[in-house]
């Protein structure tokens, strides 16, 4: 049987759920995994007072904890700058690594990989994307004979929650309290449903599958914050409901990248996966399109991925995982891409209001394939749903400015459609 020495480093809810999970799991991982895992030191700057780690020597330096006899430091501190720090510190001294920081690989990857490389050591990385849900290992093993050709999935599951919830027909506000009570979302959530979190996971995701560098440029994130209730009514008069999408594409010799709100369509199968599941499909050449799905957050889930981890480092002799990072991929312009749109318009109740409205999109030649006029005579104002056919995306500023001119109209939200 193998036997790995770890350094655990962060004492927080992750840490501490890895913890319990090796102390009440031991003999399944010793059964089904063929490894013994000794937890040697604990890199806490406070105690937990929900977790007693016993015996366990605890260093209130976190670097501290990579001077001891270990074979693996578990970097489980958050954050980007510290972090980094670490990990590199960590490959200096010939120690393996496994983190289930997103962030951190996502601004600081292709340096960690090859600082790994130059030293003969792993980093592993599957909670860091979609927690135990082990898309990593999909695409860096299981798919190696493929060539994938997109990505796209609901990679947050506090996004997932509450658009969920809105989905029931709760208001954003009430649903997002609710998601921080549970646990779901933190006391800052900004990171979450303005689609950051998204956007590094489909960023890592992509340098997988594409070779895009970490960090990748700049591309089109957008979270979820302006979405409201009666989006989802409308939407679903149409067959559709709301989801946050991040997309990783190729398309043609560039990649597509981007995490934005979408329309999809109700029967399709991300579009059934509620609560804080993370959902993904992955298109490939040998298999044809791949779904995967599981939670996307949680103690469990994040501690089975970094335990599946371990396991991998303790059992097997490949090579270290490099990533083909390749900077001469281009990103396609988001401003060059074409969409279907649903727009919400909000207009005081008078007869011209559509006509002027869909006189704007006629000057840039963009056809409707459908518009709805629902009176609110309660509240005297017009609520305008208009589908559009394909147009460029570099158009959507000169809509809106000419749209929102018009002085019957109080408000425009959009949203874009997904197509297949």
């Amino acid at each position: 049987m193998k036997k790995l020495k770890i350094g655990i480093c962060g004492w927080g809810n992750v840490a501490t759920g890895l913890f319990n999970t090796i102390e009440n799991n031991n003999k399944f991982i010793k059964s089904n995994g063929n490894l013994e895992i000794e937890i040697v030191v604990i890199g806490a700057r406070r105690d937990n007072p929900k977790c007693d780690p016993g015996a366990v020597k605890i260093e209130r330096d976190i670097f501290d904890v990579i001077d001891h006899d270990i074979d693996v430091v578990v970097e489980l501190i958050g954050g980007v700058d510290v972090a980094r720090d670490l990990i590199l510190k960590s490959i200096n001294k010939k120690k393996h690594v496994v983190t289930a920081n997103k962030a951190v690989l996502f601004h600081h990857g292709d340096e960690i990989f090859k600082e790994a490389n130059s030293n003969g050591v792993k980093i592993l990385f599957e909670s860091s994307v979609c927690a135990g849900t082990p898309i990593i290992k999909l695409l860096t093993e299981e798919l190696s004979a493929n060539k994938v050709t997109k990505i796209a999935g609901m990679l947050n599951g506090t996004s997932n929650f509450i658009l969920s919830n809105m989905e029931e027909g709760s208001d954003f506000k009430p649903t997002l309290e609710l998601a921080q009570k549970e646990g779901y979302a933190e006391p800052d959530p900004t990171f979450d449903i303005e689609g950051m979190d998204a956007a590094h996971k489909i960023g890592i995701l992509s340098s997988l599958a594409f070779g895009t560098p970490l960090p990748p440029d700049d591309f089109y994130i957008e979270g979820i914050s302006k979405i409201e209730k009666i989006d989802f009514k409308y939407a679903k008069d149409m067959g559709f409901t709301i989801k946050h999408l991040a997309v990783s594409k190729l398309n043609q010799d560039k990649i597509e990248l981007r995490a934005h709100p979408v329309l999809i369509k109700k029967d399709s199968y991300l579009a059934n996966l509620k609560s804080v599941r993370n959902g993904i499909e992955v298109e490939t050449d040998l298999l044809g399109t791949l779904h995967i799905a599981g939670s996307g957050a949680g103690q469990e889930s994040t501690a089975s991925g970094v335990i599946s981890d371990l396991v991998n480092l303790a059992n097997s002799n490949d090579n270290i995982l490099e990533l083909d990072s390749n900077r001469n991929i281009e990103l396609v312009d988001f401003m060059s891409l074409s969409f279907q749109y649903y727009f919400y318009i909000e207009s005081n109740i008078t007869p011209e209001a559509v006509e002027k409205i869909t006189s704007i999109f006629a000057k840039k030649k963009i056809a409707l394939e459908s518009i709805a006029h629902k009176e609110d005579l309660k509240e005297n104002i017009s609520h305008i749903i208009v589908i559009t056919d394909l147009f460029l995306e570099r158009e959507i500023q000169y809509l809106y400015e000419n749209i929102l001119n018009l002085e019957s109209v109080n408000k425009i939200r959009s949203i874009r459609i997904e197509s297949n």
